[in-house]
């Protein structure tokens, strides 16, 4: 009777784990399918010059196709134009977000701080439309033109939430008692938070910085009423500038341009993969 019923959970056991990898490979044949369909149809587009040369117009793209011919240029001012964005937000959003993210960790009883806690979850659902409007009122109509600096700021707000969301967790699954050894040889609270907290939480910090810029880099919503766009590559932070998520955009809207839409999106899921990965390696080792 024993063995009986011992091999009835064992064949319930069975059954459940090819019910839940069939679930789980069902689940993972959209993922698939998307980024086998981005990869077949752009990798071959995927060169020197696509890399350095700027958006084609769609005339010379037309002349292109008409004539069986590659379209020339690629998306360099778009790739620019990420960077500068992603490094003025990632400047500001690093700093500010690592410190309220400590002093969420230290002070989780403060009203203080629990209406900051509230109010970064609030800001970390907020619609990324919303933010390019509030963005686009704050400082694009005071300006009076779209430029980078608007569009960093859009992408600073999107990054901040999570850059705290992520310092203060690190923070709180740290051992206590690398706070109280830094206290018992007379650290006060700040010098024991910079010196001895952070560094042991570097490895989970800096794993949520590269998971914030993978969440940001892809978004166009913002960008469109902030930085708006342009077909040339431009380092000037004060004028309208291109991202990759908006020459995407601006692809699918020209039927002239559509097969670049291909190239540069394997691009932006290459470098999100890159960081998620670099994300994942350096999220083991600090476990480690």
């Amino acid at each position: 009777m024993n063995k009986l019923k011992i091999r009835n959970r064992l064949a319930k056991d069975k059954a459940l784990l090819w019910v839940v990898c069939l679930l789980a490979a069902f689940t993972a044949v959209p993922l698939f399918a998307i980024l086998g369909e981005v990869f077949l149809r752009g990798y071959d587009q995927l060169s020197f010059s696509f890399f350095t040369e700027p958006t084609p117009t769609a005339y010379k793209a037309m002349k292109a196709i008409e004539a069986g011919e590659p379209i020339p240029g690629g998306i360099a001012n778009g790739i620019v134009g990420t960077m500068l964005m992603l490094g003025m937000a990632a400047v500001a959003a690093i700093p500010i977000g690592i410190l309220c993210g400590a002093f969420l960790a230290e002070n989780s009883k403060n009203r203080f701080a629990q209406t900051v806690s509230y109010l970064t979850d609030l800001l970390q659902g907020t619609p990324s439309v919303i933010i390019g409007i509030v963005v686009y009122i704050w400082v694009v109509v005071p300006m009076k033109g779209y430029s980078a600096i608007a569009g960093s700021v859009a992408l600073f707000i999107m990054m901040l939430p999570l850059i705290i969301r992520s310092t203060e967790e690190t923070l709180k699954i740290l051992p206590a008692s690398l706070k109280e050894a830094g206290l018992a040889l007379g650290g006060n609270r700040a010098r024991v938070m910079l010196k001895v907290q952070l560094p042991a939480a570097f490895g989970g910090i800096f794993t949520g910085v590269l998971l914030a810029i993978s969440r940001v880099i892809g978004e166009t919503a913002p960008l469109m009423f902030t930085a708006l766009g342009c077909s040339f590559i431009r380092f000037a932070i004060d004028k309208p500038i291109s991202a990759v998520p908006l020459l995407i955009w601006e692809f699918f809207n020209d039927p002239n341009l559509q097969e670049l839409i291909w190239g540069a999106s394997l691009f932006l899921l290459l470098f999100v993969l890159t960081l998620n990965i670099t994300a994942k390696y350096l999220a083991k080792k600090w476990n480690q």
